[in-house]
Order: C-alpha cells, then structure tokens, then sequence
C-alpha cells in the first residue's frame, strides 16, 4: 500500500473527509474552496513536512487509474513525470481535447520542448525541487505553471502513457473564468506571476499561500497526498508499489 495518503479537502460539501479517513488517510481541510493550485501546495507543504521526497499527484475525480502508478516510477533521473492521455485520446470529450492540445502547442513552443499533455493533473513531483521553484497560482493554471518552471530551470521531465478515464461527473472547471486565469499567467512578468486576483467563483477565497486560513490539519494512523473538492472516488487508495519516500496527492483535472 502508499506509505502515506493525505486528502486535501478544498471545502468540499459531501461526505468526502468522512470517506478519505475511513479509508485510512491524513486529511487537511480548507474551509473555503481556494482552488486546486492552492490544494496542491497545501498538500505538498504537508508531504515536505513529513520527510517524503517524492509526491505522486492525482485528481479526486476518477480520472486516473491506480494501475498506472507504475509508470511513474521506472525513471528516477526526471524530476517530473507527467501522464500523457493523448497518445490515445479515445473518450476524451472533443472540447477538452482540443483545448489541450492548443495550449500544449502553445507551451511546447515557448519552452522549446515537446510537451504532448500538458493539462494532465497525473504527476510525479520531486519536492526539493518543486520546493526551489516560484510555483503560486491557485487554480487550473498551475499545471503549466509547474511545467515552465520545471524546465526553466532545467530539470528533467519526462511524459508516460496513460489510461483516458472520462466519467459523468461535472467539471470543476469554469470556461470563462479560468481561460483567464490561464491567459494572465501566460503573459504574466515571470517574476510577478500572479499580480492580481481575478474575480473568483462563489465560495474561493484568495488569501496568500505562505500562511493559508482555515487550514486544519486532521490526522489518522495512515496517510498521501490528494487534494480536490469534489466527491472522492473509492480507488484513491490503490496499492502501489511507491517506497517509504513517496507519498501520493490527487487532485482535481484541469
């Protein structure tokens, strides 16, 4: 089994703290939906804080399966390993599709590297790097903004192969919204990254990161790391054969 599992609870309003500690893991809860970037780094805080080195991010959705976990840790010289769906896209939906393929045209040419999916929220993430990098945006543009500063800073990444898992459950994502959020990171001055907030959906706050309100750290015998905000799915604790300096986080899918 993972060594450890912590849940990020992004103010989710099901049963899904309730789930994540019968399943046996460490949950964190954000009072208010912040956003999954900023579940992302509450997570990893947490992970760095328990001496695991490497965290395994996931969706809370159901998007990834746990039988592709292996993939992820056959090459120890990437210091981030990202899932690639689009190698097989079949059952993805067309508008999502084709929206990552656009942005990760975009980000492949800008970065000068071959980038096929670069909106997967599947990721091996090594925390002392990720630790070094400026990485503060608080929503679904945190999967690129991780990717540039991983290879601005010239560390290894590498892509694998995985299982497109497309369910009935809404998108968190809001069209409008978020297409800017993305748009301001993009043409963001790199060393003011997020220089103002915009309008936020009902219920997200945008307090700073660094000391984040409404953070209550609820522990269990075990634990990972998972962030989301919505309901859990019952194969976020797969066995796996991560070692004792790994922990895993879910999170939800740009």
């Amino acid at each position: 089994m993972l060594p450890a599992v912590i849940v990020v609870d992004d103010g989710s309003g099901d049963g899904t703290q309730q789930e994540a500690r019968v399943a046996g893991a460490e949950v964190i809860c954000h009072e208010r939906n912040r956003g999954k970037g900023a579940a992302i780094q509450t997570g990893f805080r947490r992970a760095i804080e328990r001496g695991f080195e490497w965290a395994l991010l996931m969706d809370g959705d159901g998007q990834h399966a746990a039988s592709d976990i292996p993939k992820f840790l056959g090459d120890s010289s990437a210091r981030l390993v990202v899932g690639n769906r689009m190698a097989n896209p079949d059952g993805m939906p067309w508008l999502r599709r084709f929206v990552n393929r656009w942005m990760s045209a975009r980000l492949s040419k800008r970065l000068d590297m071959d980038l096929p999916d670069s909106q997967c929220g599947f990721r091996l993430v090594h925390l002392p790097s990720w630790s070094k990098l400026k990485c503060v945006t608080r929503h679904f543009e945190v999967e690129s903004e991780m990717l540039a500063a991983f290879i601005e800073a010239h560390y290894p990444v590498k892509f694998v192969p995985i299982e497109v898992i497309y369910n009935e459950q809404a998108s968190k994502i809001a069209p409008v919204i978020d297409t800017l959020r993305w748009f301001r990171w993009w043409y963001a001055d790199g060393t003011n990254p997020h220089p103002r907030p915009l309008p936020s959906r009902k219920g997200e706050g945008e307090e700073s990161l660094p000391n984040p309100e409404g953070e209550q750290f609820c522990p269990t015998e075990k634990g990972a790391v998972f962030p989301f905000s919505g309901r859990m799915t019952r194969h976020s604790f797969p066995p796996s054969p991560l070692n004792e300096e790994r922990a895993g986080v879910r999170g939800e899918d740009a």
